[in-house]
């Protein structure tokens, strides 16, 4: 069947207003035809000037004429506009949200698919809270997610059936889904009390894990999965390699370095994180992230977890190297609180420095600090202060980006109007917009 006769197929309930629009443009073709046989009629041919003969069809001697007119024209119009209002109603309502008109839903998404080409690096919680609020902004967002992650769900699977870890692309996946009903929470559902196969596993580590087989790459897992979400961009792995986070350690009262390996494994280890590692070293990174980093408009690093997060993906080198070479915004997003085991006693300019010494100065140009430490922390855990350090490379932009209910976690919508604000800003004085 033509693409053509499937919109007469049964059901869609196209027809009926096409059949409307028929009608309207077929009184409207009567009523024109109407009026220039009156008028040919009223008057011989070539006897008088047009605008005389104009007169003479339309004058008080002959109100049948108009009349007749007027109301084959008023009909017309009338069904024209009621059947495409009914048409545009058809096949819009799949896209519309109870409670808000058309209009507004058709100038959010057409507002949201011109904004700026935006890439986040990270991992964890981090980013997908980072997606949720970006995605208010722009359709055109791309998570880069690293793929060392070896516990829980994701580590077993890994493990049993030799793929890249879906977890954190899982959580990408769902925090940028334009379906945040059922659908998105049967993704996030985690099996419990079904046995020691299941027990633990979520859904949808287990659906993109399926689709790895039956499509036979993983990265086509992800696009699929992307498809059945209705997501608004892309979540892509740093890297298709199968990569082992590796961590120097020195213990408490010594001086001696011993090696963790395993993400999972490294925040649990007692001690100061002197730098970590990929096994097998420098992977290559994943075309589709390299492209998408020279095309950004702005990237965005963190926030997350320093070492088993962040570090990850940015010691992919090709993605180093493709982010210093953008012409992007780079912007880095310090955390809120430390991370007990990672960051303990971290303030805003230990974050820096740690990645200055594992990834090199000039990685980004500004960065992003909350200065609002009035909520209670829970044990453990301290606020990441600004301790009066600044840097010549970097601008530094201070804000309250807390999370007035759990406020060792940014809040998704201050920090993502924040980081829009300051593309804006940044782009207006550049020329770009």
């Amino acid at each position: 069947m033509s693409l053509t006769a499937r919109w007469l197929t049964p059901g869609l309930g196209v027809k009926r207003w096409l059949l409307v629009i028929l009608a309207g443009v077929t009184l409207l073709g009567v009523g024109f035809g109407v009026f220039i046989l009156d008028i040919y009629r009223a008057t011989s041919p070539g006897s008088h000037p047009w605008w005389l003969v104009f007169l003479s069809a339309v004058s008080l001697r002959s109100l049948a004429r108009p009349l007749r007119v007027l109301i084959f024209g008023s009909l017309g119009v009338g069904l024209l506009l009621g059947g495409l209002w009914g048409l545009n109603r058809t096949l819009l309502s799949p896209f519309m949200r109870p409670g808000k008109p058309v209009v507004e839903s058709l100038a959010g998404y057409r507002r949201r698919e011109r904004g700026p080409h935006i890439v986040v690096i990270g991992g964890g919680h981090g980013i997908s809270m980072l997606l949720r609020g970006l995605k208010a902004y722009t359709h055109n967002l791309t998570a880069v997610v690293t793929v060392a992650d070896d516990g829980g769900s994701s580590g077993r699977l890994r493990r049993t059936m030799g793929i890249l870890p879906p977890g954190d692309i899982r959580n990408c996946l769902a925090a940028l889904s334009n379906d945040e009903a059922l659908l998105t929470q049967l993704f996030q559902y985690r099996f419990a009390g079904g046995g020691a196969e299941l027990d633990g596993h979520s859904f949808g580590n287990l659906f993109i894990s399926a689709l790895a087989e039956i499509t036979g790459s993983f990265e086509e897992a992800v696009a699929e999965s992307g498809r059945v979400l209705s997501v608004h961009g892309q979540v892509l792995p740093a890297t298709l390699h199968d990569v082992r986070l590796v961590a120097a350690i020195v213990p408490p009262n010594s001086t001696q370095e011993i090696r963790i390996e395993g993400e999972s494994r490294i925040p649990e280890t007692k001690g100061r994180i002197r730098r970590v590692w990929l096994e097998p070293d420098s992977p290559p990174a994943f075309p589709v992230v390299v492209r998408a980093l020279l095309n950004a408009d702005m990237i965005i690093i963190g926030p997350g977890s320093l070492f088993t997060s962040i570090l990850p993906g940015l010691l992919v080198p090709d993605v180093a190297a493709a982010v210093r070479a953008s012409r992007a915004i780079k912007v880095y997003v310090a955390n809120v609180a430390t991370q007990p085991g990672e960051t303990d006693g971290f303030s805003c300019a230990d974050h820096i420095r740690v990645l200055e010494n594992q990834i090199g100065r000039g990685l980004f140009d500004l960065v992003v600090c909350n200065n609002n430490y009035a909520g209670k922390l829970p044990a453990g855990m301290d606020w990441v202060y600004l301790d009066g350090e600044s840097s010549p490379d970097y601008g530094l932009h201070k804000a309250d980006l807390v999370d007035d209910d759990e406020p060792w976690h940014h809040d998704e919508t201050k920090l993502a109007k924040a980081l829009i604000d300051l593309y804006e800003t940044r782009a207006r004085v550049s020329g770009v917009v």
